[in-house]
This record gives structure tokens, C-alpha cells and sequence, in this order.
């Protein structure tokens, strides 16, 4: 189980932001992965990486920035549906994509993925591509169970999670709108405020989005939900899952931002042990992307 919410603009206003992302990774608490940070095989590329025994090098959720063009790839799970025999892990869906120094490849990418898509366990793919202004930035969501792709429009906000676009979890549905409402209420006070105080405003945003990754609230009940999860479905119905019994919830919290003179900021809240309400290691990423604006 994930959850993404995601605006991006490849030309926002001044003062705005190409991406603002927030995710929650819902995970085993046990599973062995490493912080987020620049990848050592790929310099231009940072997000955290599973360590699980047969899983090494793959994610569930990065970005790299190159020759002009950002990309941003997340994996989602697709809840109860049944696992192909002998299927592909999936972790590699992201990195392979993101690692690319290939150019707006974002199309191809995905058409080579719908036709062998069937290989792997059920997940939803988000990819984001955003180049030069005055190119929209490109946004896809690539699903196999059944195949799918769907292309959605730059400038409006976005929310995915562990079923069909089509039929989303109540905790999307919410999640979304309020998403919508920190969004609006930045570039709101970004126009109306002085210039001076541009850094409070975003430190606002970020500790407003931060706090959407943690909401506890369940949002139950939920047919589809229960569906695909009956057992566990109350307790995944909060945009912050916490499972005692299985040791599994959102151990990681993410917040991207990348600002319209490719300044990168990625926060990543993720828990130290296998308690939640124990220590959580904090990292904050600033990175100046010098791309060609031509």
C-alpha cells in the first residue's frame, strides 16, 4: 500500500513550483531500505532504495533531473489482486525509468512497459516528465491489471493510490481534495504576500503537506476498499496505515519540491525501528538542477 498526491507545471508562476509531491511508502517495518540520497550509480538521481534480499537496487519512489528534463517515477501496489506465477519484481519499474539520460523517452518507456506488464504483480506507475516551459509536462499512469495508459493534463492535482484510477479508495478521494486546498492556499499567499516572506511561505507548505502524510483518520468504511483488502481494509483506510498486528504502516513520509529554477528540496520523514511511535530520521536534500531552459 502508497499513496501519491502530485501537481506539476513545467511553466508555474513566479515564486511556484514545477512539482509539489506528497507519498507515504506502506511497508513492512522489518524490510531492510536505504534513506533517501543521490544514487551511487546515477548521480543525477535521488530517492530511497530496497535492500530486500532479491529486491536490491529497485524503488517505490525517486526523481532525476537531466538534460533538461526532470523525471519522476512512483510504484504503487494494486491491492488483492492475484500474483502471476513466477512473476518480476517490480522495484526496477521505477529505477530503470528515472536513470534514463534519454530525453522526454517518458512515452516510449511506458508503451515498451504496457506490453510486457503482465509479468509482474499488480501496480499502478506514475511518470512524470516535466522539460522546457513551453513543453507541458507529461504526465502518465500505466496500470496492468487490467493494462492500461492514461495520460492526464499539467496544473492540476492528483491523487493515486492502490486501486483503479477509476474506482479510488476513500482515503485518495479525501486526501486528494485537501492536497487541492494546500495548494491553492500556497499560490493564494504567495500573490498576495511580500517577497520577504516567500521562505515561510513554503516552509508552511511543506509542514502542511507533511501533515496530510500523517492524518490517522480512517476513512471507513469503504467498498472498495473492503473488496480488494477484507481483512486489513479498516486499518488501511487511513492515509497513515499503522497495522500492529503485522508490523507494517507508513514508514517512510515524502515531500517533494522543485521550484521554477530547478532547486530541488526532497524531505523524507522515515522510522528508524519497527516502532511508529518511536525515533524517525529526518533528511532534507537540496539540490540546484542547472538544466537548459532553451
Amino acid at each position: 500500500m502508497c499513496v501519491i498526491f502530485f501537481y506539476a507545471n513545467s511553466n508555474p508562476t513566479s515564486g511556484g513550483y514545477k512539482l509539489i509531491l506528497a507519498s507515504n511508502r506502506d511497508e513492512f517495518f522489518a524490510r531492510d531500505t536505504q534513506d533517501a540520497a543521490k544514487w551511487a550509480n546515477a548521480d543525477h538521481v535521488y530517492g530511497g532504495i530496497d535492500l530486500e534480499p532479491g529486491r536490491e537496487g529497485g524503488t517505490w519512489l525517486a526523481v532525476g533531473g537531466h538534460g533538461g528534463v526532470f523525471k519522476i517515477g512512483a510504484l504503487l501496489n494494486l491491492t488483492g489482486e492475484p500474483k502471476p506465477r513466477n512473476a518480476v519484481g517490480r522495484g526496477m519499474i521505477v529505477s530503470d525509468f528515472v536513470t534514463s539520460m534519454d530525453d522526454c523517452n517518458i512515452q516510449s518507456y511506458n508503451s515498451q512497459l504496457l506490453a510486457e506488464c503482465t509479468k509482474y504483480s499488480a501496480f499502478n506507475f506514475v511518470s512524470i516528465e516535466i522539460g522546457v516551459p513551453r513543453t507541458p509536462a507529461n504526465i502518465l499512469l500505466l496500470s496492468n491489471s487490467p493494462p492500461s495508459l492514461e495520460q492526464f493534463d499539467e496544473g492540476k492535482c492528483y491523487g493515486f493510490g492502490n486501486s483503479l484510477a477509476t474506482t479510488p479508495f476513500q482515503k485518495v478521494v479525501n486526501g486528494r481534495q485537501r492536497f487541492q486546498n494546500i495548494v491553492e492556499c500556497f499560490y493564494s499567499k504567495l500573490a498576495t504576500s511580500p517577497a520577504e516572506s516567500a521562505y515561510e511561505i513554503q516552509t508552511e507548505l511543506v509542514t502542511n503537506l507533511k501533515n496530510l502524510l500523517k492524518c490517522k483518520h480512517k476513512f471507513w468504511p469503504d467498498a472498495e476498499l473492503e473488496r480488494r483488502a477484507p481483512n486489513w481494509g479498516e486499518h488501511l483506510s487511513a492515509l497513515n496505515v499503522n497495522v500492529p498486528s503485522s508490523g507494517y504502516g507508513s514508514r517512510t513520509h515524502t515531500v517533494i519540491l522543485i521550484d521554477e529554477h530547478n532547486k530541488m528540496h526532497f524531505y523524507e520523514e522515515t522510522m528508524s525501528g519497527l516502532d511508529p511511535d518511536g525515533d524517525w530520521r529526518q533528511t532534507h536534500i537540496e539540490k540546484q538542477y542547472f538544466l537548459n531552459q532553451n
